[in-house]
């Protein structure tokens, strides 16, 4: 009776133990829709999945759903949290609004690292090339070269026991040069739990994606809390896409899932424990449409005193498409810019010296601290003592003033100013530099294109909610930012990206030098190598022997020379006697 009990016994344990394993992780997936001021239209894909472990004891070799390749990479270097970012094309702020989630143009990284960590430099150099390999991406080449430590712009976005939070665990890097295709969302796509087999991910069609004026993806870890008491910690991973479809591209303002995506949705992922479609009304006052199917419920969200309305769908196990549709009928109206938005640009002209300028805008009835970081690349040498804050015509001083200044090849110029921002106040930040010369080898294949100087950004805590889309610090779904005001709302800015063109030789003429040289050395070499290799001999002709036929066949020539002279003898011989008889 013992033997039958023991394999029973043994059963359920494991039974027990594999749906504990299973229930430590869920899975929901997301997608909001917002039509844009500026007849462009919005889509942002957020996937969030939660691990129910200890990220200090964890070795991430088990998991369910969350991806052991990312897990691994974590547990063996470190690492606390980390954000990635690759985007192609500019977020308009200015008539866009603020997006969901705020990227750099090209590629942005930034970790922080465990304080136990032995080598912070080299643990960030090894993430870069693993994450490198992870979304096929240029990460391999951030380096210490093109890394800063902000003190203020980043604070970790998780939960942190730390006695002490200082930016001596934190590493910012940006790669403004890198251009994102499907070689980087496909390994973005085998992230997820389904893949893009099913769920909202099967919308993320390349061919479609990568036909969009914007278009953005992310990645975002971090540890929550489990609960409200913050007693035990969680391991979060933020999956997300962001769009902007042009409805000129589009030809018509009407969109449905088959213009936008290519096809329609085919069920939801079967390991979401939630998937959802948001489409944002607060544009209906503008321009009325209407949605087909109708939504199951419509909610209204009141944050930071902006009042918004959703029209929600539950993805059902079978398809769904929805559509909008608008009306003939043609309101004229203002487009009112967000309280803040920045944007740079560079100064100067000829190839002797320049400067950047970032101009901010604060559109809000009243002042705004704001937090200034700009990483310059080591090749723009800039001059601190040129920096000057211009505020609506007059100059003011900077709060705080932080700057190092960088080392050819070695660190690049690191500065971070923190503002006071009249209210309704244009403020420009200008420093000039000096355009270098460089190695010819540490030029790039297509040089005269020029060199990338990276986007600035402006950190600021808001105290109203407009055209604000953001997710709260203490939720990572869309439905988690609905009803969710807080005191402030934090808010960063991208710039545009710069190109500069710095002093370039003229790489055509050591082409023409090296085909010139190469054509005389081969003509001359060509003659000389055959008089110096080969050996002149004196070789006796042979004497020509005719043979039998030859013979015969020169005697049947003279044969019918002979016949031919002895003809014309006689020929001429019978004119004559005719002539004779004649006369």
């Amino acid at each position: 009776m013992i033997y039958a009990v023991v394999p029973f016994v043994l059963f359920t344990l494991v039974q027990f133990s594999v749906s504990s394993f299973l229930n430590a992780d869920s899975f929901t997936e997301e997608l909001l829709l917002k039509p844009l001021f500026s007849d462009q239209l919005y889509a942002h894909f957020q996937f969030s999945t939660t691990w129910d472990v200890d990220p200090e004891n964890e070795q991430y070799f088990h998991s369910h759903l969350f991806p052991r390749a990312l897990g691994e990479i974590i547990g063996r270097l470190n690492v606390h949290e980390v954000h990635i970012s690759l985007t192609s094309g500019l977020w308009r702020y200015k008539s866009w609004g603020y997006p969901v989630i705020d990227a750099a143009p090209g590629a942005e990284v930034w970790a922080w690292f465990k304080p136990n960590t032995a080598n912070i430099n080299e643990n960030w150099k090894l993430l870069a090339n693993s994450l490198s390999g992870l979304l096929c991406a240029s990460f391999n080449f951030v380096d210490n070269s093109n890394t800063v430590k902000p003190e203020y712009s980043f604070r970790p976005r998780g939960v942190v026991d730390w006695p002490q939070i200082n930016n001596t665990f934190l590493r910012y890097a940006t790669l403004p040069r890198e251009i994102v295709c499907t070689e980087n969302l496909t390994p973005f796509k085998k992230l997820l739990p389904c893949d893009s087999k099913s769920g909202l991910a099967s919308l993320l069609n390349s061919g479609h994606i990568h036909n969009t004026r914007y278009h953005s993806i992310g990645l975002h870890l971090r540890p929550i809390c489990k609960s409200e008491s913050c007693s035990s910690v969680s391991l979060e991973l933020q999956l997300s896409v962001s769009l902007v479809y042009d409805y000129a591209l589009l030809g018509t303002k009407n969109w449905t899932f088959k213009k936008l995506f290519g096809q329609g949705l085919d069920g939801k992922c079967a390991l979401a424990s939630n998937s959802t479609v948001y489409v944002d009304l607060s544009s209906q006052s503008r321009h009325n449409f209407d949605l087909t199917p109708e939504p199951d419920l419509v909610v209204t969200s009141i944050r930071g005193g902006q009042v918004s309305d959703f029209a929600v769908y539950e993805v059902p196990p079978y398809f769904l498409s929805v559509s909008a549709k608008y009306s003939d009928s043609f309101d004229l109206t203002v487009n009112i810019p967000p309280p803040l938005y920045a944007n740079q640009y560079l100064t100067g002209y000829g190839q002797e010296r320049g400067g950047i300028v970032t101009e901010i805008n604060n559109n809000h009835w009243a002042s705004l601290d704001v937090v200034l970081l700009q990483n310059i690349a080591w090749y723009v040498p800039v001059y601190l003592h040129s920096l000057k804050v211009i505020s609506n015509g007059q100059e003011i001083q900077p709060m705080v003033l932080k700057y190092k200044p960088g080392r050819q090849r070695e660190k690049p110029y690191y500065i971070e100013i923190v503002l006071k921002l009249p209210p309704r106040s244009v403020t420009t930040v200008s420093i000039d530099f000096d355009y270098v010369f460089l190695k010819w080898q540490e030029y790039p294949p297509d040089a005269n294109h020029g060199f990338y100087i990276g986007s600035a950004v402006v950190s600021s805590y808001l105290p109203l909610a407009k055209n604000y889309t953001g997710l709260p610090q203490d939720s990572s779904t869309i439905f988690g930012s609905f009803n969710a005001s807080r005191s402030g709302y934090l808010v960063q800015v991208r710039t545009e990206n710069l190109i500069i063109t710095l002093p370039t030789p003229d790489f055509s003429m050591p082409y023409n030098v090296i085909c010139l040289a190469c054509t005389v050395v081969a003509l001359a070499f060509g003659p000389v190598h055959n008089i110096t290799t080969k050996r002149l001999v004196l070789k006796k002709k042979d004497k020509v022997r005719l043979t039998e036929s030859m013979k015969n066949r020169f005697l049947e020539i003279f044969k019918k020379k002979k016949e031919q002279a002895q003809s014309s003898d006689e020929a001429g011989k019978k004119k004559v006697t005719f002539q004779g008889v004649e006369g």
